[in-house]
C-alpha cells in the first residue's frame, strides 16, 4: 500500500489540505491529537470515519518515512 492509498490530496477537499483517504479528516489533526497527549483512541472517537487500521497505517508510513535512511 502507498501513500496515495492512505491519503487525499485534491483542491475541491478542504482547499487540498492532505486528509485521511476516504474522509475529510485531515491527516495534520492525527498529529496534533497525539502532540497534546490525546490518545489514539480518543482521536478515533472524535473522528469515526477514520479507521484504526488507516491511522496506524498512516503513522507506520510517517515513522518510516523519518526514521528510514535516505536512499
Amino acid at each position: 500500500m502507498n501513500s496515495h492509498d492512505l491519503i487525499t490530496i485534491d483542491p475541491e477537499i478542504l482547499g487540498g489540505t492532505p486528509v485521511f483517504r476516504g474522509t475529510r479528516v485531515p491527516v495534520k489533526t492525527l498529529f496534533e491529537y497525539l502532540e497534546n497527549d490525546y490518545s489514539l483512541e480518543e482521536f478515533l472517537e472524535c473522528f469515526p470515519s477514520v479507521s484504526r487500521e488507516l491511522a496506524c497505517q498512516v503513522l507506520e508510513r510517517s515513522e518510516h518515512a523519518l526514521l528510514s535512511p535516505a536512499a
